[in-house]
């Protein structure tokens, strides 16, 4: 598979960019906001759903390291993680748009665990980035509470500051 190259200018983008994130594995370490700079970034392993979204039988499974990037960040709260706890893993389950006073707004990470990153946002700008080769791994991100039918398939305080 090409590494991929997502950018969101809207929030049908943002969309996009987390159905490729669902289930990302991301330690708190490899997330910053950066104040002076309007940014927040992370670094996360991506499952890559689109490898089997085909549905060939293969087991297959494979993950990515990606860049994730939002600019044009007010503000950066979090809850349920602890930034001091850096090595703690975090799985992704969805990234968010909420709207505020057009054209800013609200970018919500949520994790599991009841932990999540919300992001004050002038305007929806962000990006994706796939950074290498992906690597096998020997089991799919499962999620029990779905049916058995859709089950695998995608789909559709301040954290650690540094100027």
């Amino acid at each position: 598979m090409d590494p991929l190259k997502l950018i969101a200018l809207d929030e049908v983008d943002l969309q996009v960019i987390s159905s490729h994130l669902q289930d990302a594995v991301v330690r708190v370490g490899d997330m910053a906001y950066l104040p002076s700079r309007k940014r927040f970034a992370a670094l996360l392993n991506r499952f890559e759903w689109e490898r089997i979204a085909g549905g060939n039988g293969r087991k297959d499974y494979r993950r990515r390291r990606t860049a994730l990037r939002f600019e044009r960040v007010l503000e950066a709260k979090h809850k349920g993680i602890r930034p001091a706890t850096e090595h703690k893993v975090l799985s992704l389950l969805a990234i968010v748009f909420e709207p505020d006073e057009p054209p800013s707004g609200f970018v919500t990470l949520t994790f599991s665990g009841d932990a999540s990153i919300r992001l004050k946002v002038e305007c929806i700008e962000a990006e994706l980035t796939d950074l290498g080769p992906a690597w096998r791994t020997r089991s799919k991100p499962e999620h029990p509470d779905e049916p058995a039918a859709v089950a695998g398939k995608n789909p559709g305080g301040k954290i650690g500051s540094a100027s």
